[in-house]
């Protein structure tokens, strides 16, 4: 079901300005897919201490590959880009808290 995007007062009772979203598409290469699915299904499992988050909880990464029957000799890669991901939204993080 279509749900229109927030009015400009909306977005600003949260602190957000429109220049804060880009509504452009993105392309992800069918090499990247599995790991970017997989990133989003583990986007509530980050460690965070008292200046913010730290990291993935790898554990439970792990899990998730488990449960999603992703191949053994696989999951190295895919971890290795699950933390490229994990570097990037670090830092948009810290950059957003500063």
């Amino acid at each position: 079901m279509f749900t229109p995007p927030p009015s400009k007062e909306e977005m600003a009772a949260f602190g957000f300005k429109p220049e804060d979203f880009d509504n452009e598409a993105v392309e992800i290469w069918a090499c990247n897919w599995e790991a970017v699915l997989l990133f989003g299904a583990v986007c509530t499992q980050w460690r965070v201490a008292f200046g913010g988050a730290t990291g993935l909880d790898y554990a439970a990464v792990k899990a998730v590959m488990d449960m999603r029957d992703i191949a053994r000799e696989r999951q190295p890669e895919i971890l290795c880009d699950i933390q490229i991901m994990e570097l990037e939204a670090l830092a948009v993080m810290r950059e957003r808290n500063t």
